[in-house]
């Protein structure tokens, strides 16, 4: 077992960013975990995708399933079906990643989910397989929250681990554990929609300062006590813009 943890959550295409975090990563002392939402709205999710894939089958590191891997594959699935909402959410940026740019007005749902399948086999079988939460210590590590009207909490629906929101963040944490979590962007959980530093409440720490929206992207690396360093990297593409 690792000494540290250094987590990483909701890049979001942001491919520069990914890279400025990784620089600090040390994979003799740290255990690398990605807490989901690696694609969709930012330009580079094939990068992104990519390199947390490398991450994962070299290094050891933990990649977790998110809302946005969620949304992806459900497309793939049922292409007609989820197409509007996909891209309503951010998936046009990531369908056009992995093709070329103009292909979601090139080509039906239907054709660009096939071509994808056909094209990224590997990557799909692997995004696929992706865990809902690690544990470490005293920590869980999961995308959304988890269930905590649970006696166990791993007893969690899958649903929740990716997509639960107000319940886990106003609920109290009786799990003995601290939950680092992203989904919910930081300005939001500190009721401004501004500050994007880590939101820490009853044992919860929320990590993702809405990189894709203007804000940050943090890399935060954990011991057994507490948090040992939070490295935070602002978009200096564009002012705050929050859309969703």
């Amino acid at each position: 077992m690792k000494k540290y943890v250094y987590a990483i959550s909701d890049i979001h295409g942001e491919y520069e960013l990914f890279e400025e975090l990784i620089q600090y990563y040390d994979p003799s002392i740290h255990q690398l975990v990605l807490i989901g939402d690696l694609n969709d709205r930012g330009s580079k999710t094939k990068d992104c995708f990519l390199l947390g894939k490398k991450l994962v089958e070299e290094q050891g590191a933990i990649y977790l399933r998110g809302n946005h891997e969620e949304y992806f594959l459900q497309f793939l699935n049922r292409p007609e079906d989820w197409f509007t909402s996909y891209v309503y959410n951010g998936g046009k940026e990531t369908m056009e990643s992995l093709l070329h740019k103009g292909a979601t007005e090139e080509y039906s749902p239907t054709e660009i989910a096939l071509m994808i399948r056909t094209k990224y086999k590997d990557l799909i079988t692997f995004l696929t397989e992706r865990p809902l939460y690690f544990e470490w210590e005293n920590y869980i590590f999961v995308h959304a929250g988890v269930d905590l009207t649970k006696k166990d909490w791993h007893k969690t629906s899958p649903h929740d681990f990716i997509w639960i929101r107000e319940p886990f963040h106003q609920g109290k944490n009786q799990t003995g554990k601290k939950i680092v979590f992203g989904h919910t962007i930081t300005p939001m959980l500190h009721g401004d929609m501004e500050t994007t530093d880590l939101w820490l409440s009853d044992n919860k720490i929320g990590i993702d300062g809405g990189a894709v929206f203007g804000g940050s992207v943090h890399g935060v690396i954990f011991d057994k006590k507490g948090i040992v360093q939070d490295i935070e990297y602002q978009n200096m593409k564009g002012p705050w813009q929050p859309s969703f």
